[in-house]
C-alpha cells in the first residue's frame, strides 16, 4: 500500500504580501524552500492560522523573507496573516520505515529559528509537537 504523507512544512510564516493581479502561485524564500525541500512548481498546501482558509496552489521562488500570495490566492490571505505551507509525498510501507517529514520553524521575518525558539514563541502547542516529533523522528530545521 502506498500512503500520502506530509513531506515538509514551513511553520507558522508571515505572510509579506498578497498579489492579486498575478498569474498565480505562491512565492516564497528561496532558502526556506530549500529547507523544506520545495522545488519550484511543487503543489503546496497553505493553511491561514489567522482566518481558517485552506487552500492549494504551487511554489515559486521568491526574495529573502518573501511569503507572498499572488493570483486567485491573494483574496484567501492578508499580508501579516501567519500560515503554514505544507507539502506531501506518496510513500510504501518500505519507505515509512525511515519516514520523517521535514518541519522548517520561521520567525515573524520568515528566518529559520530553532525548534526551541518556536517552541518559546508558539507556547504549550508546539511544546506537544516538539515532544510528539520526538517519538516519531521529525527533522526539524530551522
Amino acid at each position: 500500500m502506498r500512503r500520502r504523507m506530509m513531506k515538509s512544512k514551513i511553520h507558522r510564516a508571515t505572510v509579506t504580501g498578497a498579489n492579486l493581479n498575478y498569474v498565480g502561485s505562491v512565492s516564497i524564500d528561496t532558502e526556506l524552500m530549500a529547507l523544506a525541500d520545495i522545488l519550484p512548481y511543487e503543489q503546496v498546501a497553505v493553511l491561514d492560522i489567522d482566518n481558517g482558509a485552506r487552500f492549494e496552489t504551487y511554489a515559486m521562488e521568491g526574495d529573502s523573507g518573501d511569503v507572498i500570495l499572488n493570483g486567485a490566492a491573494a483574496r484567501l490571505v492578508q499580508p501579516g496573516d501567519r500560515v503554514i505551507v505544507i507539502t506531501y509525498g506518496v510513500y510504501d510501507e518500505a519507505e515509512l520505515r525511515e519516514y520523517a517529514p521535514l518541519i522548517v520553524h520561521v520567525d515573524d521575518t520568515n528566518t529559520p529559528i530553532e525548534v526551541d525558539d518556536a517552541v518559546r514563541r508558539a507556547g504549550s502547542n508546539l511544546m506537544w509537537i516538539g515532544e510528539h516529533s520526538a517519538t516519531n523522528g521529525s527533522r526539524n530545521l530551522g
